[in-house]
């Protein structure tokens, strides 16, 4: 493996169903707009179009990577020397970490729309963080990532 290519780059893009959804709204934009004519349906189909588009794109560009020895999710930069432990969340059990369970002091990057997730300890005992819940498609990838981050860490076993 080169070590410019990261070894876990996921993009957590909504599901197909919502881009269906952003052309709905811009249909009832349009029907909105019939009465005043031709003219302002075909923009309030294409204007409501796009931004109902802009919004399910934006909230489907959150990026999980680990790179150069960090994890990086969303706006979160953690480098793995910080981190403990990564646990493979199934379906129920990412549940319950998104509620019941869930410490409001957790950093938490997440997607209903995906059932599977991993929580990682935060071992830095000046963040006040206590786990990173991440919502991901392939989290044995991820742990499996984060674990060879560590082992590849200059200051592993420091």
């Amino acid at each position: 493996m080169q070590p410019s290519t990261p070894p876990f780059d996921e993009r957590l893009t909504a599901p197909r169903s919502w881009w269906l959804i952003a052309f709905l709204v811009g249909i009832a934009c349009a029907l909105m707009l019939l009465p005043l004519g031709t003219l302002p349906l075909l923009a309030g189909l294409v204007g409501g179009t796009a931004l109902a588009a802009v919004a399910v794109s934006s909230y489907g560009s959150a990026r999980i990577r680990v790179v150069a020895g960090a994890l990086v999710a969303g706006d979160a930069r953690i480098p793995v020397t910080a981190l403990g432990e990564a646990e493979v969340l199934d379906a129920e059990e990412a549940r319950a970490w998104r509620s019941y369970k869930a410490d409001t002091r957790a950093f938490m990057l997440l997607r209903s729309y995906i059932p599977t997730a991993v929580r990682v300890e935060i071992t830095d005992p000046q963040d006040p963080t206590p786990y990173v819940y991440l919502s991901t498609r392939d989290p044995q990838a991820l742990v499996a990532a984060l674990t060879a981050g560590r082992a590849q860490s200059p200051s592993a076993g420091v």
